[in-house]
């Protein structure tokens, strides 16, 4: 049941994807409700879904069946365009190899989501700082990935998840069994 302070709503959602004249179903009529401010791990077996399931909360993906809301929003009902906003403007990702951009700066690959979300040129610049300042990383704002080390670059995807203030953050890690 949804309520007030729900950020996610998930009910019956299936995923079934086709390899040529098979359907592969992954995630079958699966309800899922979480609160604002609510901390969630998805855990489970390989192959169990789990990386599907996040791909959907995250909107990089979309169910075959079921209805998800965030903040209120019905998101099984949005284009993708809508969908690209939503990730831009309402979820922040930290994956497990980073994805910083090699050939920029610390400072320039927390720069980058705010570029997306249409953030003035002005403001861009002082809030990535900030970002990085808060992540502990102030003095490595001109540092390529390459100059820093791994949990360095990890803060600097932190940073970057971080700067345009999601409603939803999601860290996309596999951890060995």
């Amino acid at each position: 049941m949804m309520d007030i302070t729900t950020m996610i709503w998930m009910q019956e959602i299936t995923k079934t994807y086709r390899l040529g004249e098979v359907n592969i179903p992954v995630l079958k009529k699966i309800d899922l409700s979480i609160a604002q401010g609510e901390w969630v791990a998805i855990m489970g077996a390989s192959g169990s879904g789990k990386s599907t399931l996040m791909n959907l909360i995250g909107c990089l993906d979309r169910p075959t069946a079921g209805h998800y809301v965030l903040e209120g929003k019905n998101l099984t009902t949005l284009n993708n365009d809508e969908l690209a906003y939503i990730r831009n403007q309402r979820i922040g990702f930290v994956f497990q190899q980073f994805n910083l951009l090699s050939r920029s700066t610390a400072l320039e690959n927390v720069m980058l989501p705010m570029i997306y979300a249409h953030v003035p040129r002005q403001n861009r610049r002082q809030q990535a700082i900030q970002a990085l300042k808060q992540v502990g990383l102030g003095d490595r704002l001109y540092n390529f990935p390459s100059q820093l080390s791994g949990g360095q670059q990890q803060r600097v995807a932190i940073a970057r998840a971080l700067v345009n203030r999601p409603a939803l953050v999601l860290v996309v890690n596999q951890l060995a069994h």
